[in-house]
């Protein structure tokens, strides 16, 4: 995770406090623990970089609502998640435009605090003042050097700093995101606001609340005034991803927003000025959803006055060696590990089709980080769909630069970069010895004097390092 900061939770069940404190310990978060709520503000003000809050359901719904109405008066963008057992519902209404994101389940398992935890720190990215926008080098520019990214390239800096809105099309996993976002910071607007927004991912009935907020009282669970994205990104820009799964209603709304620049929020009608930039994405053939009456010909043209498309990783073979490269890297600059890659793996992933595109591609190196912490992957050990058995199962495509694939050199032995942060360089080389250890007694069959021989060290000095490390030696024969 990206974020710093701590968790603070307000339960007054002592055990399910504990259990929550040594859940969040395992992700690497530290939590506060407060059980009388009434003490809640002294602990957030004696806590730096907050990230989240965990509330229980407490003596009383009037009690719970005040503490919320509170909380957000202190800090209107904390993230807040109510607590409750498996099976009940909390009884304090939760809607996607409050900042109770959502529930967490008791007891507290893994996977769905993880999420929640994440969840809270988008939103917290998404809010943040203005001035403080991520860094280009976390979503960098756009990695490759086939003919076709050359093309997104130079069609971001023809229009970048231009008031056109653009339209990117492309399949789901392309980097349509990654192309809003250079758009963004190579435009006048780069120091305001950049607000992404998944049209698709929000309820028809409450994407209108999302986009241009709401008054207090506008509709039930809305405890408060909110503003809606529109008003987050003034002076900046809004990118509306997966436009095409917007519903009619919302099309006529969005289209009135940029014909007049002026929108309301939900249950006021006080009209609000929009300084911003569109940037819309959309994996769907906007042109046959018109034919289909699924989507309004007037808006496309208003959002289609610059068109950009990004290619499918499929189209852009050329390219996977430099985003393997780069995906690495962005690991390793994370502290989530590292791997390499020989030139027979980086070939075999040549040859796939990558139905999920650059973002399969970064989930599968991730796994093997994960999978070969700080080892070399041969093409063999690749996911079974990824190997090609006999040979090629497709053509090797001619434009495929044989430098960036054969010669292993731009993986396997490209320069480590350090850690801004800096390093502990005598446990990351122990670490390193003792990873390759124990691929080499695992080649080797567990035979000690073979690991050994693998490793170009003898094999008393490889046997006093196992006991150093207390590494076992499976299969190895007595004196063998």
């Amino acid at each position: 995770m990206s974020l710093e900061g701590k968790v603070l939770v307000i339960e007054s069940d002592t055990a399910q406090a504990k259990e929550l404190a040594a859940v969040l310990k395992f992700i690497d978060r530290e939590a506060v623990l407060v059980e009388e709520s009434s003490r809640w503000k002294e602990a957030m003000d004696s806590t730096d970089e907050l990230l989240a809050v965990l509330i229980g359901p407490g003596d009383s719904d009037t009690e719970l609502e005040t503490l919320l109405q509170d909380i957000h008066a202190t800090d209107k963008n904390l993230p807040i998640f109510l607590l409750a057992e498996k099976g009940k519902e909390p009884t304090v209404a939760i809607n996607v435009s409050s900042c109770i994101l959502g529930r967490v389940e008791l007891p507290a398992r893994y996977t769905q605090l993880t999420n929640a935890l994440h969840q809270a720190e988008v939103y917290r990215e998404t809010n943040q003042k203005v001035g403080r926008q991520r860094p280009v080098d976390l979503f960098r520019s756009l990695v490759g050097s086939s003919r076709a990214i050359q093309q997104v390239r130079k069609h971001i800096q023809q229009v970048a700093d231009s008031e056109a809105n653009v339209l990117i099309l492309g399949e789901s996993g392309t980097g349509k995101e990654v192309v809003a976002r250079n758009l963004h910071y190579y435009s006048s607007r780069r120091d305001k606001p950049f607000v992404p927004i998944n049209c698709g991912a929000i309820p028809a009935d409450l994407l209108e609340s999302e986009l241009f907020g709401h008054e207090k009282g506008a509709f039930t669970g809305a405890i408060s005034a909110r503003q809606g994205r529109f008003e987050m990104a003034e002076g900046g820009t809004l990118f509306l991803d997966e436009i095409g799964d917007m519903s009619l209603p919302m099309q006529v709304k969005l289209l009135r927003v940029l014909q007049e620049r002026t929108f309301e929020r939900v249950g006021s009608n006080k009209s609000i000025a929009a300084n911003v930039r569109v940037v819309a994405a959309t994996h769907r053939n906007l042109e046959e959803a018109i034919k289909e009456g699924k989507f309004r010909e007037d808006l496309f043209y208003r959002l289609n006055v610059f068109p950009i498309e990004m290619p499918p990783l499929r189209e852009r073979v050329e390219d996977i060696p430099l985003l393997v490269n780069e995906l690495i890297r962005r690991i390793e600059h994370e502290k989530r590990g590292s791997v390499r890659l020989t030139s027979a793996a980086v070939m075999a992933l040549c040859q796939y089709n990558w139905p999920g595109n650059v973002r399969e591609l970064a989930n599968l190196i991730e796994r093997l980080a994960i999978l070969h912490p700080f080892g070399v992957v041969d093409a063999g050990d690749l996911p079974e769909k990824f190997q090609v058995e006999g040979g090629s199962s497709l053509p090797m495509p001619a434009k495929l630069d044989e430098d960036l694939v054969l010669n292993p050199l731009p993986i396997e032995y490209q320069e480590p970069r350090l850690p801004r942060e800096g390093i502990d360089l005598k446990e990351h080389l122990s670490n390193l010895e003792q990873t390759f250890i124990k691929q080499a007694l695992d080649d080797a069959g567990g035979v000690v004097a073979h690991a050994a021989k693998r490793l170009g060290m003898r094999r008393t000095t490889l046997v006093e390092k196992l006991r150093k490390y207390g590494l076992q030696r499976s299969g190895e024969a007595a004196g063998i």
